[in-house]
C-alpha cells in the first residue's frame, strides 16, 4: 500500500490448552525463535517474547496489510505443530482457544519488553488469572469471566 505509514504495536497474551504447564526451560528458548520465524515469515517484527510454563506474551508491531487474528492463528498452528513434530512433550501439544491483545504506543514499549521479560519473576506473586483479568481491566475491555481461558487455581 503506497503511502500508507503505520506503526501498530500489539501486546499478546496466549495460553496452553487446559493451562497445563508444558512450556518447559530448556526447550522454551527454541519455541520463541520459531514463532519470530513465524511472525518475521509474515512481514511483522516481535520485540519480545516471554512467558512461564502455561502461557505466552509477544509484543509484536503489524502491518495494516494482515488481521491479527490471521496471524495470531498461524503462530497458534505452526508452533503447535512444531513442538508435536519436534516431540517435546508426551501426549499432543494444543495452545487454548482465543488471545488476548492490547495497544501499545511506542513511549510504552521498554516497560512492556521489560515486563515480558520479566515473567518467571511476576509470577512469583500473581496468578496468570490476576495477570489476565487485570490487563483486561486495565484496558477497560468487557469480558464474562465463562468465556476466558480455563483457569488453574
Amino acid at each position: 500500500m503506497p503511502n500508507t505509514y503505520t506503526k501498530i504495536y500489539i501486546h499478546v497474551v496466549f495460553a496452553v490448552q487446559g493451562r497445563q504447564n508444558l512450556l518447559q526451560v530448556q526447550w522454551r528458548s527454541q519455541l520463541y525463535k520459531y514463532i519470530c520465524g513465524i511472525v518475521n515469515g509474515k512481514k511483522q517484527k516481535v520485540y519480545a517474547i516471554g512467558g512461564v510454563a502455561d502461557h505466552i506474551h509477544i509484543l509484536l508491531s503489524i502491518k495494516p496489510d494482515i488481521a491479527l487474528s490471521d496471524l495470531i492463528r498461524d503462530i497458534k498452528t505452526s508452533s503447535a505443530k512444531w513442538i508435536n513434530d519436534q516431540k517435546l512433550i508426551a501426549g499432543k501439544f494444543h495452545w487454548q482457544e482465543g488471545f488476548g491483545a492490547f495497544s501499545s504506543t511506542q513511549s510504552q514499549l521498554d516497560s512492556i519488553i521489560q515486563y515480558i521479560h520479566q515473567q518467571e519473576k511476576h509470577h512469583q506473586k500473581q496468578s496468570f488469572k490476576q495477570e489476565y483479568q487485570g490487563l483486561l481491566q486495565k484496558f477497560e475491555i468487557e469480558y464474562k469471566d465463562e468465556y476466558l481461558f480455563n483457569w488453574i487455581d
